[in-house]
């Protein structure tokens, strides 16, 4: 699965504002230390909109366990695919390149024992209403592939909710 990026920005926090990476790694570092008792989830979903070029935002959020959490989120920008099946393989595949370059990056900040591929879901924007109900079992098929757990609506806020809000 190829991408074909156009341009690809810099994260984003409601809070802090324009991140790197580094930043929003650090970012996620210190959250996790202030309370490492608790368990916590990292939870990536992308969803693009329309146009001549799509523009695909990603949501990073990490999650503590009935705690709260904190989100990221990036604009990518692409030349627009033929078929909604093509965009949403874009998008699943965007979610899990952010899932294997936040773990690979975590590996290095934190307890190995803290945060594992196992707490770490990835949110498609497919369900059982709408066009993209005969997906379902590819898509899902794709981010369990790549070791990941996998939500879809209506339990995939990360896409559905979060990196919505931004497109």
């Amino acid at each position: 699965m190829q991408i074909n990026l156009i341009k690809k920005t810099e994260y984003h926090s409601p809070s802090k504002g324009a991140m790197d990476l580094k930043e929003v790694i650090q970012e996620i570092a210190f959250f996790i230390s202030e309370e490492p008792k608790n368990k916590y989830q990292i939870i990536i979903g992308t969803v693009s909109n329309g146009g001549p070029v799509l523009e695909f935002v990603t949501a990073l959020i990490i999650y503590r366990v009935g705690r709260g959490g904190r989100y990221f989120w990036k604009r990518s920008k692409q030349k627009k695919v033929p078929t909604l099946r093509d965009k949403i393989y874009q998008e699943v595949a965007f979610s899990v390149a952010t899932a294997q370059e936040i773990l690979e990056n975590l590996k290095t900040q934190i307890k190995k024992d803290l945060i594992s591929p196992y707490d770490l879901e990835i949110h498609i924007d497919v369900g059982e209403k709408g066009k993209t109900r005969n997906m379902i079992k590819e898509v899902v098929a794709i981010v369990k592939g790549n070791g990941f757990n996998v939500k879809t609506k209506p339990n995939a806020y990360g896409a559905s909710n979060v990196a919505d809000k931004y497109t």
